[in-house]
Order: C-alpha cells, then structure tokens, then sequence
C-alpha cells in the first residue's frame, strides 16, 4: 500500500500545473545547449515539446511546453505494450497464445513480420517486434487481441489525460480514421517511462515485461544517437550506461521517450517535434536538435 500511495505521489508531482511553460530546475546550466536548439527550432516555425527529469530526486531538468498534446507516431504503442504485459501478468492469456496475420492487420512501414514467412507467432514475440521495430502488422494483431477500448481504459487508469493509442497502424487514413496513430504530452510520457523504470506501472512484473521489450528498440537515430549505444544490442549495460526508448515518427514528426542511467544520475526523457517537412534541411535540423538534447542528458548522468 505505500507503494502505491508513493508512485500515486510522484505522479501528481509529475502531472500538476507549473507556473511556467518553459523553466529548467536543479540542472539548467546543463541543458542550455537543448533551450538553444529547441529555441531555433521553434522560431523556424516547429512546435517542440520537451520534459527532461531526475529520476532520483524527481526534479524537474528541462520543461519546454510539456503540456500539450502533439502527435507522437509510435510512442503510443507503450500502452499497447503495457496492456498486454498485464495482461500476461494476470494470466488473462499465455505468452506463447499464437496469434495469426490477418488481411485486416496489414499495414506497410516500420516492422519486419510482413517480410517473415511466419504466418503466425506468439503473443510475447509479436510484444517484442513491437518492441524492436515498432512493427506495424504486430501491432495491429495485437489491438485485434486486446482492443483498443481496453488499451484507452489501461491508459486512463494510469491516469493519463493527455496521452492516448487513438488507432491501429494504417497505410492510409481516411475521413472516418484518427488522424493520427497516437498523441502525447511529453511531461506524462516522461513521467510513464520513469515510472516503469521504477516498476510503478501495474505492478513490478508487468513494468519489468514492458522494459524487457523496449530495450530491444533498435531505433537510436533521434535523441539516443548521442549515447554511443549499439543500436542492434543494447539490452543490458554498455560503458556504465543502461538505455531503454521508444521513438515515433512520420510526416513532420519526430519523438522519443526514454529512459537513461549514467554513472552519476538517471533521468526519463520525452521530446517531441512537429514541424514543416517540406525540406530536407528542417528534418535535418530536427534530429541535430534533438541529438544535443541527448548530449545534454548524456553530461548530466555522467
């Protein structure tokens, strides 16, 4: 029970209005680089959203309009991701309960089951491409397993107002569909990172399964591109360094939610940038912002 009135804690903390929009607290200094970045960013024209905190002491590093709710590409699939470990975790259904691809489930994109000859896996491995590679046809079996009311319903049970799974992975969105694949507001994705990290999540074994399968990303290219990790292989400590993220994107999105432990400290992470990708040189400028985003982290917990 104090576990759990704790973790109801730190979420308020994490949750309630500021008095500011941006403001950066017991670590400022460090993250000058990121205001820098993410300032230009804004004055060319994107909306950034960012929300950096200590995971040891809960304060806040960096708040840059982390309230509002921007599109987030694949992040949203960590409330997939949580639903089915609890679900595990209860004993709802096994892990090795095989699902099958479905017409209805095809989508193009991220993932690597549409080029496997599998026609059919178990539900933990289908977790894990999600996990992996933000795989879209896995994704897609999954919401067809669950539903999508009970991932909305998992959501706000964590008490998530801001951040929701709006839609399965589609090719092409029609009038009748969500217009995007899911939304967030960085500071509770970052408080949702941090407090599966802690184990918060459900309950210790569901947050560990949801860990276990984030770690697998393989996507390092936006802010953890300045950890020095091993894309493919860094599941497990590297140079005194442990990450786990999950990244979306699409047309004039990019986003990352993560978590990130040095030597000194650990802090979560969320960053999120919509912008015009008319050009290559705005994209560009995107990920170079958010690469000293990472480098910021990487000097704060080192």
């Amino acid at each position: 029970m104090a576990d759990v009135e704790r973790a109801r804690g730190r979420r308020s903390r994490a949750l309630e209005p500021r008095l500011s929009r941006h403001g950066a607290l017991g670590g400022g200094e460090n993250f000058a680089a990121t205001f820098r970045e993410l300032g230009a960013l804004a004055y060319a024209g994107a909306t950034v959203s960012a929300n950096v905190i200590d995971l040891r002491t809960s304060r806040v590093l960096v708040g840059i309009d982390d309230r509002i709710v921007l599109p987030t590409g694949g992040i949203g699939k960590i409330l997939l991701l949580i639903e089915v470990a609890a679900r595990l975790t209860s004993r709802e259904f096994s892990a090795y309960a095989i699902l099958d691809k479905s017409p209805a489930d095809v989508a193009g994109g991220a993932g690597i089951w549409q080029y496997l000859q599998a026609p059919s896996l178990p539900v933990a491995d289908l977790a894990a491409l999600v996990g992996a590679t933000d795989d879209n046809l896995a994704t897609n079996a999954l919401l067809r397993h669950v539903g999508l009311d009970a991932v909305r319903a998992r959501a706000e049970s964590l008490g998530l107002a801001r951040t929701a799974l709006l839609d399965r992975a589609r090719d092409v969105r029609g009038p009748d569909d969500a217009p995007q694949v899911s939304v967030g507001s960085t500071a509770e994705l970052a408080w949702l990172v941090g407090a599966l990290a802690r184990g918060e999540v459900v309950d210790v074994t569901t947050s560990e399964r949801v860990i276990g399968w984030l770690s697998l990303n393989s996507d390092t290219s936006l802010v953890a591109s300045a950890f020095g990790m091993d894309p493919l292989a860094h599941e497990t400590t590297d140079h005194n360094s442990l990450l786990i993220n999950k990244t979306g994107s699409g047309a004039g999105i990019r986003a990352e939610v993560g978590a990130f432990r040095g030597i000194r400290s650990s802090v979560a992470y969320s960053v999120t940038v919509q912008f015009s990708d008319d050009e290559l040189a705005m994209r560009m400028a995107v990920l170079d912002a958010m690469r000293t985003i990472g480098l910021d982290i990487l000097e704060y917990v080192h």
